[in-house]
């Protein structure tokens, strides 16, 4: 299959698997990765969920910042 096909065929991917496909060849691209980047990540991750179930930091939608990017 050459990238010509590959490219007519991504066309009938539903959103989600065109996502899934954006992240393998992105993914791919990279060839050295930090060996704590996944910690770091989760850790990042679980702090900011603290956060949010301890009410520290407000949550905001997808729509509140979609209005936020279009008002600058």
């Amino acid at each position: 299959m050459d990238i010509k096909d590959i490219l007519e065929s991504i066309k009938h991917l539903s959103g989600n698997d065109k996502a899934k496909l954006a992240h393998c060849l992105i993914s791919s691209l990279d060839t050295a990765q930090d060996d704590n980047v996944d910690g770091a990540w989760a850790e990042l991750a679980e702090e900011r969920l603290s956060q949010l179930n301890s009410g520290a930091v407000k949550g905001v939608s997808w729509s509140e910042i979609k209005e936020q990017v279009k008002g600058k």
